[in-house]
């Protein structure tokens, strides 16, 4: 007899009540108090930092104060995302004897795995892309992630329905030349929204069914509908005590001189590239990069692959990671070579001595 699972949904919601509830259903499930649990949820807008991130260091403020959008401080490390209701979020709480696997990057592979047929369920070839995405056609669609308390996992995800791609972009603390048109359309062309690839928008009774049965297929389970128990209720209020106030958003302050932004451009055979690059002068570290330029790349994906892999990177290790990106894989770059990245990326780091 297949061993039964609960699948909950908690609406849409304010960022702080969803965080609060993050850690709710996290402590229930460590504690044995809950069921292993499937939970669908939305966000009103939010901008949402990873545990270790400063606001200061990573958002607009202003444009978020100005629009309307609410901070909050995640439980899970990572970067900044920005979620509201044109997307919706799904989330596993699990016990480590429901995976028999302690390998993190296995249990993601297994999860966006699972998530990805669900997605396919739906009309679209969504797949499985390393680290922890999900993609159409090189396309990001669904971006994961997850963390262990304990024995207990929650592993998070996120499904684009209608996303505005142009709004995350002025949320976050990115180069100005970003919100160009042409860099805001380029942008759009890197993600996918499920509506504009099925050519309606599908009810979200239809999406969550999809995603439950391709989880219940993974895991030999099935799901019954339930709801918050009472310990979980009074787990949710006492986290919120603590998640819906300002020293929890802010416990991390850190000024943005210590973020700097630096940025080079050089011509090669193969075209000229530009590198922006958002640098942790405190911990030496690349936190996030964007290329852009006039030169050819085939597949398309690679470049934003290429983002991917170099997000939160050691500055020291750079070109040991792009040489092993580029020695993983074949692409038609058109006389461009993967020294010509490495060489803009280290022209644009020079500046540190100057901006630090």
């Amino acid at each position: 007899m297949k061993n039964t699972w609960r699948v909950i949904d908690t609406g849409l919601r304010r960022a702080a009540d969803n965080i609060a509830l993050n850690r709710a259903l996290l402590e229930a499930r460590q504690a044995d108090e809950a069921p292993s649990t499937l939970r669908f949820l939305r966000f009103t807008p939010s901008a949402l930092l990873g545990f270790h991130q400063s606001a200061e260091q990573e958002l607009n403020l202003d444009y978020c104060r100005d629009q309307g959008v609410a901070i909050q401080r995640r439980l899970t490390g990572g970067g900044a995302i920005y979620f509201d209701d044109t997307q919706l979020g799904w989330e596993l709480y699990l016990h480590r004897q429901d995976l028999r696997c302690a390998d993190m990057q296995a249990i993601t592979r297994r999860i966006c795995d699972a998530a990805a047929r669900g997605i396919q369920a739906l009309g679209v070839d969504a797949r499985f892309r390393p680290r922890n995405d999900i993609e159409v056609d090189g396309r990001k669609i669904s971006g994961t992630g997850g963390a262990f308390d304990g024995d207990a996992l929650m592993y998070q995800g996120t499904l684009l329905i209608q996303f505005d791609v142009e709004k995350m972009l002025r949320v976050l603390r990115i180069p100005a030349e970003k919100l160009s048109d042409k860099a805001i359309a380029s942008a759009r062309e890197r993600v996918a929204n499920l509506a504009d690839l099925l050519g309606y928008v599908p009810t979200l009774d239809r999406v969550q069914a999809k995603l439950t049965a391709a989880f219940a297929e993974e895991f030999g389970v099935v799901f019954a509908p339930g709801k918050l128990s009472a310990i979980e209720q009074t787990r949710f209020e006492a986290a919120l005590v603590e998640i819906d106030t300002d020293d929890w958003v802010h416990m991390l302050h850190r000024p943005q001189s210590a973020m700097a932004m630096l940025e080079a451009a050089h011509k090669f055979p193969g075209g000229l590239v530009r590198v922006s690059i958002a640098y942790d002068s405190e911990m030496q570290r690349i936190k996030q990069l964007w290329f852009s330029g006039d030169f050819f790349v085939s597949p398309r994906r690679t470049i934003a692959d290429l983002e991917a892999q170099l997000r939160d990177t050691d500055a020291a290790l750079l070109k040991r990671h792009v040489e092993g990106f580029f020695a993983a894989r074949t692409v038609d770059m058109l006389g461009l070579r993967p020294e010509d990245f490495i060489g803009v990326i280290e022209a644009a780091l020079a500046q540190r001595a100057v901006v630090v």
